[in-house]
């Protein structure tokens, strides 16, 4: 006899949990993906030094979470939702079984349920020349990726998502249809504002406060139904637990109007169930180029280039720093001489005044020489 699924059942398999959980021993967890979920990288030879030390397996880096899983011991497995993941980054660490050969290792830092979880996974795989590479850059890309895209995962409240009544889109987005006069019912006196709906997401925006706004992507709707409330036929959604647990109305006049939307989104929620668009693009091919081109980039900017270089004549400024020195020197000597005490000026027909005598050897011309060929001009 064959079983059949509840609506609630197929809701609970629907349910988008791989992002936003850290799950240990799943059957099947590497094989078993959610809809829309794609593994954009695989590193191998990785251990899991925390949990399962010595066993040898992969790193799975897909675009919600992060999978381990031995390839010793099948049963053996983790999977790490970016959502939980606060602090990552990579480490040198000694391995006892090679003879303390140093290698890389992945650390992260995981919450969940008010839970810390710290995993460290290692390179196991003993080639010197994965020691120099960034073997774990795929990760670091990805889980930014996915913090730059939560708008289309995740349900978002009062965002900066609409500017001069226009929707900001997000990429690969479109808009299907606008909708104006949606009454939300979430407070007794209701707010006007208009619908957006896109390949995407259900927006809906106050007409007199654009920042009074809900971003409801389809991945959070669990059910839409049209019910009767106290101001008439309404559009009720109701949200996934990950989205929050929320129960929304909307009145739309005429009903014709609000089943015609009804249809639209129901059938837009359908198509977006089976084919989800996570917003977490990666292409790991293009970013190894990207990593080895600054790379070159890099080594070729510490290389010495003769013509880069250029030689400066400073013959004229040392002769004419010399001589400044020399100046300062008769001057500047400390204890007076009796014969420098007794110098009386002498007349300058060329300034036009009285001056102290210049040394034997130079002109008046070198005094002017002395001062930089630029002067800045201050205001006394």
């Amino acid at each position: 006899m064959l079983a059949t699924l509840s609506k609630a059942d197929i809701a609970q398999q629907n349910l988008l949990w791989e992002d936003k959980e850290v799950k240990f021993d799943v059957p099947q967890l590497h094989t078993r993906l959610h809809c829309g979920e794609k593994i954009l990288d695989t590193i191998n030879h990785i251990e899991d030094s925390k949990g399962n030390p010595g066993d040898t397996g992969k790193l799975l880096v897909t675009n919600l979470r992060i999978i381990w899983h031995s390839l010793v011991h099948k049963k053996f497995n983790l999977s790490i939702g970016y959502a939980r993941i606060g602090t990552i980054n990579t480490r040198v660490v000694h391995m006892h079984t090679k003879g303390r050969i140093p290698s890389q290792a992945l650390y992260i830092l995981a919450i969940s349920n008010e839970t810390r979880f710290e995993f460290l996974f290692t390179d196991v795989s003993g080639e010197t020349a994965r020691r120099d590479q960034p073997i774990f850059a795929s990760v670091f890309d990805v889980h930014l990726l996915y913090q730059r895209t939560f708008l289309y995962r995740d349900l978002k409240l009062r965002g900066a998502i609409v500017q001069a009544g226009q929707l900001t889109l997000l990429p690969d987005e479109q808009v299907y249809s606008q909708v104006q006069g949606v009454w939300n019912l979430s407070s007794d006196q209701g707010n006007l504002g208009s619908f957006v709906v896109t390949n995407i997401r259900l927006v809906w925006y106050a007409d007199a406060n654009e920042t009074f706004n809900i971003s409801l992507p389809y991945l959070q709707i669990e059910s839409l139904r049209i019910r009767e409330s106290k101001y008439g036929p309404a559009l009720v959604i109701q949200t996934a637990e990950t989205g929050g647990g929320y129960v929304l109305g909307f009145r739309i006049d005429p009903v014709e109007r609000l089943t015609e939307l009804f249809k639209e989104l129901s059938s837009l929620h359908t198509i977006y169930t089976d084919q989800p668009n996570f917003g977490v693009h990666y292409d790991p091919q293009e970013a190894r180029k990207r990593v080895a081109a600054a790379a070159e980039e890099a080594a070729q900017a510490t290389q010495f280039k003769i013509e880069d270089y250029h030689e400066l004549d400073e013959r004229q400024e040392r002769e004419i720093n010399t001589k400044l020195n020399s100046y300062l020197a008769a001057g500047c000597s400390g204890a007076l001489s009796t014969e420098q005490q007794l110098q009386t000026p002498i007349y300058c027909k060329e300034l036009g005044f009285a001056m102290e005598r210049i040394p034997d050897g130079y002109k008046l011309q070198d005094l002017w020489n002395v001062m930089p060929t630029k002067m800045t001009d201050y205001d006394e």
